[in-house]
């Protein structure tokens, strides 16, 4: 009850900022749209208008606090705009219609999963490799580093135009560079989680005459799942992230990043809003689902707190 109480207080804090915020932002097209319909606003002038501060127009005008928050096209939508436009755009729609939320989520998840699954793949693999080879300690991870320095957003259409030149399109550019940026965590959490046995464990593994995959399947593996798992759930939200940038550069009309290359190219903050809300919520429900399958594992194997 206290948890569900203290987030309660957290999200209506939230709402409280967001719809504060949203007045001074909105303040002055909420005037430009009232001297078009003959209201009188304070000051009249326009030119004396723009030089005011949203702040300020707001003092003046308090009388249009609620228009800021009914705006069609707002700099910054108010909660309930975007409840609305989410509402509209999944319940109302359907599912494989082009203004759907659904759809275009289920465009940007499957290039998320496969992404995740190339980046998770490979990360795993090179663990393995850095733990058990001291060359590829030495000459892989320094690499693995250094890659994650390269901005993703200039990153993206070098491998998008790349690929295309050799005839590669459609989810396969979009799942490489999710499997980028989910590969690293996946990797730095293996290899923590690998090398976590202490060496009175491993000594003793040595005192039953294992072998190295012995030691690696009844040892290290299992010792490695806990960390493993935290870095999965970094590893498929930034899986995610990296499917949405990967829709920005090639101009798709569908998906995620589609929805918010079109809000922005039309001025539909909504829109935009609302995409980036539907991210979020694909985001957490995907490190959820996450989550339950780590206390499921972990429970079964005998390794939850």
């Amino acid at each position: 009850m206290k948890t569900l109480l203290a987030i309660l207080t957290v999200v209506g804090a939230i709402m409280v900022i967001w719809y504060a915020a949203a007045v001074p932002m909105n303040m002055g097209t909420a005037i430009s749209e009232a001297q078009r319909a003959g209201v009188e606003v304070t000051p009249p002038e326009a030119q004396v208008r723009r030089d005011m501060s949203g702040t300020s127009l707001t003092l003046k005008n308090l009388g249009l606090i609620s228009a800021t928050w009914e705006l069609k096209r707002p700099r910054l939508p108010a909660p309930h705009q975007v409840a609305i436009e989410l509402w509209d755009t999944t319940a109302m729609k359907k599912v494989n219609s082009k203004r759907s939320l659904i759809y275009h989520g289920w465009v940007t998840l499957s290039a998320t999963l496969l992404g995740f699954a190339f980046g998770t793949g490979l990360g795993i693999l090179l663990a393995v490799g850095i733990v058990h080879s001291k060359v590829m300690d030495m000459s892989v991870m320094p690499w693995a580093i250094v890659s994650q320095t390269i901005p993703i957003i200039a990153l993206a259409p070098m491998i998008i135009v790349v690929l295309y030149s050799i005839g590669i399109q459609g989810i396969i550019p979009k799942a490489i560079i999710s499997a980028y940026l989910s590969f690293f965590p996946v990797v730095v959490g293996m290899v923590k989680g690998l090398r976590s046995p202490d060496a009175m464990q491993t000594d003793l593994m040595h005192t039953y005459s294992a072998s190295q995959a012995e030691t690696f399947w009844k040892l290290r593996l299992p010792s490695s799942l806990p960390y493993l798992f935290a870095s999965l759930k970094v590893g498929i939200a930034a899986s995610l992230v990296g499917a949405i940038v990967g829709e920005l550069p090639t101009g798709a009309v569908s998906g995620l990043g589609a929805r918010l290359l079109a809000g922005s190219y039309y001025g539909q903050t909504v829109q935009i809003w609302s995409a980036l809300f539907a991210a979020a919520i694909l985001a957490s429900v995907l490190v959820g689902i996450v989550g339950l399958l780590e206390r499921g594992l972990l429970r079964r194997m005998g390794l939850s707190r």
